[in-house]
C-alpha cells in the first residue's frame, strides 16, 4: 500500500457504517486523517462501531446532524447506498465538499492495478471468473476480488502489492464517487433499466456506469458487450483501447461465440458445451472474462480450467440440489425484470417460478415472452398482483398468491414433478420483507432444506 500524505491531518466525514464505512474509516485513520463517522442508526451496541471508538475514531450515531459540518471537513466518504438526496450529502454538495466512495479511496493508495467490472447484470459472476482465471497457476503475486462483491477494497489494498491484481466489482452507486479511479481494464457487461429510484433517470444511471472509464487513457482497456447498439455507442466515449465481446457474433475483434465455440480474435478457446455455467447470459460473462484474461496474457489452458469447472456464485442462478427429480435453483440476486428474464431463458424444462418483492413502480409485461416454459407461478410481496397480471397474459395455468417466501416454497413444491425446475427469481428487490437479497436467498435455501427428502 502507498503511504500517501493526501489525508494527513485532514478532517474527514465517513457517512454510513457498513463494511465499507468501517474499512474506510480505519484506512483514513492509518493515513493520518481525523475521522468522524456518522450513521442514522443508533450504533451504541454495534461491535464494529465500538472497535472504531476503541481505535480513536469519533462516532456520531442515531441521527444525521448537519451541525457536524461546523468541524470544517475536507472530504466526505459516502456509503454507496446513501442517496444524494440525504440531508448530509446535500449539505456537503452545498459546501462544495468533495464526495467519494470507498473504492475511490482505496484506489488512491493501491500499489496493485485495478480491473473494474460493472453492468446491470453479471457483475459478480464476471468478477469472480476473472479473479479465478488470473489466479490460476499464477507464478508471481495474487489476484484478489473486492468491491460490491462484499469485500471492501480498502481491506484488500492494504495487503496487495504491485505484483498483484485487484478485480473490483463496481456498482453505479460506487461509481458516482469516481474522481481519480483509473482501472487498467474496465469491463461493461451490459446496461438495462435499474435503480431508477436512486438515480431518478436512466440517463443518470448510464452516466454513473460510464464513470468506470472516464479517467482511462490509450494505455488502458475497455472491455464492452457489443451485442446492443447502445453499448457499442457508449464505448465511443472512452479514450481506452476498446476490446469488444459478443455472443451474437457481431465482432471478431475481441471475444465472440461462433458455431458452439468461444473465440478470442480468431483463436478457439473453449466449446460452449464445456462451459459449466448454464444459460446464454453466462456465455456473455465468460466472453468478458476471456477478453480480460487474454489482455493479461493468461493461457488458454488456464481459461479452460476455470470455465469448465466454475458452477456459479451464490444467489445467482445457483444450483442447490435435485430433490425427487426436481432441479432447484436460487436466483435471489434477480432484483430486476431483466435478471429474471435471463434466468427463465436459461432453462428449457417446465418451470415452477417463485417471484415477487419490492414495488418500484414497474409493470411486468416484459416477462411474458420469457414465461413460455413456466407451468406454474407462486407470487408474494408487494409486486404479487402486478406479476399475477403478467402471468395471466402469459397464459400460465396455475397462479398462486401468498404472503411471504416461506409460504411460497410450501405452495410451490406440490406443483413440481420429476423433470421440472423450481426457480426462485424474484424480478424485484428484497427490501419489502428482507434486508438484502442474500438474506432472501439464504431463507429460500433453508426453506428447501425444511421440505425434507
Amino acid at each position: 500500500m502507498k503511504e500517501i500524505d493526501d489525508f494527513r491531518q485532514k478532517k474527514v466525514l465517513v457517512l454510513g457504517l457498513g463494511k465499507s464505512g468501517y474499512s474506510a474509516a480505519l484506512l483514513l485513520q492509518h493515513l493520518g486523517a481525523q475521522v468522524t463517522l456518522n450513521d442514522a442508526q443508533d450504533l451504541t451496541h454495534n461491535k464494529r462501531a465500538q472497535q472504531l471508538v476503541d481505535a480513536g475514531i469519533e462516532i456520531v450515531s442515531g441521527h444525521h446532524d448537519v451541525a457536524l459540518f461546523q468541524k470544517h471537513f475536507a472530504l466526505m466518504v459516502k456509503n454507496p447506498g446513501i442517496g444524494y438526496d440525504n440531508p448530509m450529502v446535500q449539505q456537503a454538495l452545498h459546501l462544495k465538499l468533495p464526495i467519494i466512495t470507498e473504492p475511490e479511496l482505496a484506489y488512491r493508495v493501491s500499489e496493485a492495478p485495478f480491473i473494474c467490472v460493472t453492468g446491470s447484470n453479471g457483475k459478480t459472476t464476471t468478477t469472480t471468473l476473472i479473479q479465478l482465471i488470473l489466479d490460476h497457476h499464477r507464478q508471481h503475486g495474487h489476484a484478489y476480488k473486492a468491491g460490491n462483491i462484499g469485500i471492501p477494497v480498502s481491506e484488500v489494498v492494504q495487503q496487495a502489492t504491485a505484483q498483484d491484481d485487484i478485480v473490483v466489482e463496481t456498482s453505479s452507486f460506487q461509481l458516482l464517487g469516481v474522481q481519480q479511479l483509473k482501472p487498467k481494464i474496465a469491463v461493461l457487461t451490459n446496461i438495462y433499466e435499474a435503480h431508477l429510484d436512486y438515480h431518478k433517470t436512466r440517463a443518470n444511471y448510464v452516466k454513473a456506469k460510464m464513470n468506470i472509464t472516464k479517467n482511462q487513457t490509450a494505455t488502458d482497456y475497455f472491455v464492452v458487450n457489443f451485442d446492443q447498439a447502445e453499448w457499442r455507442q457508449l464505448s465511443q466515449q472512452s479514450q481506452a483501447q476498446i476490446i469488444p465481446f459478443s455472443r451474437t457474433n457481431y465482432t471478431k475483434q475481441g471475444a465472440y461465440q461462433q458455431d458452439g465455440t468461444l473465440y478470442y480474435r480468431g483463436e478457439a478457446i473453449i466449446s460452449v458445451a464445456e462451459v459449466a455455467l448454464p444459460g446464454p447470459h453466462n456465455i456473455e460473462n465468460c466472453l468478458a472474462a476471456i477478453a480480460v484474461a487474454k489482455i493479461m496474457k493468461k493461457s488458454n489452458a488456464d481459461i479452460r480450467a476455470v470455465l469448465s469447472t466454475f458452477t456459479g456464485v451464490k444467489h445467482r442462478i445457483q444450483y442447490l440440489t435435485t430433490k425427487q427429480g426436481v432441479k432447484i435453483y436460487n436466483d435471489s440476486k434477480a432484483t430486476n425484470i431483466e435478471a429474471t428474464k435471463v434466468a427463465l431463458n436459461s432453462f428449457t424444462e417446465p418451470t415452477v417460478l417463485i417471484a415477487g418483492g419490492l414495488d418500484r413502480g414497474f409493470q411486468f409485461d416484459e416477462l411474458v415472452a420469457s414465461m413460455q416454459n413456466v407451468k406454474a407461478i407462486v407470487l408474494y410481496g408487494q409486486t404479487k398482483h402486478l406479476m399475477a397480471a403478467a402471468a395471466q397474459k402469459a397464459h400460465i395455468q396455475t397462479i398462486k398468491i401468498v404472503d411471504n417466501l416461506d409460504q411460497a416454497v410450501v405452495s410451490a413444491w406440490p406443483l413440481c414433478q420429476p423433470g421440472d425446475v423450481l426457480l426462485l427469481s424474484p424480478a424485484a428487490a428484497s427490501w419489502d420483507q428482507f434486508q438484502t437479497f442474500e438474506q432472501r436467498g439464504d431463507r429460500f435455501i433453508q426453506d428447501i432444506k425444511d421440505l425434507g427428502d
